[in-house]
C-alpha cells in the first residue's frame, strides 16, 4: 500500500506514484542542477517535469522505491510540498534590479536572505513569501503570507495575503524599510503569529481575526507583544 507519510513527497492522483520538488529558492538554479534533473528524469523515466507557480521544479510520477535514489542523485535540498507542512513553504521573487529595467530593489538578494533566515522556522501553518522589486508586483507580493514591494524609498512589508480558496489582498504593515528592518520586522510578525496563531490557521485568517491595528501595535514596538503573554484572551478573538 502506498505510504502518504513519506516526507517531502506527495502522492499523485493515480495513488501509485509520487511527486517531489527540490528546493530552489527564488527560482535561481544552476546549469549543473539542471543537468542532474535531466539525468534522473531520463534514467528513471520520470513522465512529467513541471515548473510550479512558486518558481520550483516538480518531478512527477515517481515510483516509491525510486524516491531515495533520485534524491541522492539530484543532490539538492528537499522542498516543502504538502499543504499541511507548518513552515516556510517557498520564497518566490521577480528579477528585481538584477535584470529588470523596472526594478528598484534587489528582490533576488532579499529573497535568498529571507529563505536563509526563515527556512527552519516552525509555524501554525505553511507560509509563502513573494518578493517584488517594484510596484508591478510580479512576485505576487499582495497575495502571499509575507510580501515585499520594492520602492525607491525602501521596502513595503505586506502580511496576510492569500490566493487560495478564500483569496485575500494582504495588508501593508510598514513602508520605507531597509533590508535589515525587513528581516527584523518579519521575524517579529512570525514570532507573534507563532504564539497567537491557531493550528492550521493561515496568516490571512489570522490577520482577519486579530485585525491590522492589533498586529501593528504588537510588532512595530519591539518586544511589546511579549507583554501580552499573560493576557492571551485579549488576542484570541473570534
Amino acid at each position: 500500500m502506498i505510504d502518504d507519510s513519506i516526507p517531502r513527497a506527495i502522492i499523485q492522483r493515480d495513488k501509485k506514484s509520487y511527486a517531489i520538488v527540490p528546493k530552489i529558492p527564488v527560482g535561481i538554479i544552476t546549469p549543473e542542477q539542471l543537468d542532474r534533473i535531466s539525468a534522473v528524469a531520463k534514467k528513471y523515466d520520470i513522465p512529467a517535469i513541471k515548473i510550479t507557480s512558486g518558481q520550483r521544479i516538480a518531478l512527477v510520477g515517481i515510483e516509491e522505491d525510486k524516491l531515495e535514489d533520485i534524491w541522492h542523485e539530484l543532490d539538492m535540498p528537499r522542498g516543502q510540498v504538502k499543504p499541511g507542512e507548518r513552515s516556510l513553504h517557498y520564497v518566490q521573487a521577480c528579477p528585481g534590479i538584477a535584470a529588470c529595467k523596472y526594478g528598484v530593489q534587489d528582490a533576488i538578494g532579499m529573497g535568498q536572505e529571507m529563505d536563509k533566515v526563515f527556512s527552519d522556522i516552525n509555524l501554525p501553518a505553511k507560509v509563502k513569501v513573494g518578493i517584488s522589486g517594484c510596484s508591478f508586483s510580479c512576485g505576487e507580493s499582495m497575495v502571499r503570507d509575507i510580501g515585499l514591494l520594492g520602492k525607491k524609498s525602501g521596502w513595503s512589508l505586506v502580511i496576510g495575503g492569500n490566493a487560495a480558496r478564500r483569496p485575500r489582498i494582504g495588508d501593508i504593515v510598514a513602508e520605507r524599510l531597509s533590508k535589515e528592518q525587513v528581516i527584523a520586522l518579519t521575524q517579529r510578525f512570525l514570532d507573534f503569529y507563532g504564539l497567537y496563531g491557531k493550528e492550521k490557521e493561515r496568516t490571512a485568517r489570522f490577520c482577519e481575526r486579530l485585525g491590522l491595528e492589533k498586529i501593528q501595535q504588537a510588532i512595530l514596538n519591539e518586544n511589546e507583544w511579549l507583554n501580552h503573554s499573560a493576557n492571551y484572551e485579549e488576542w484570541d478573538t473570534d
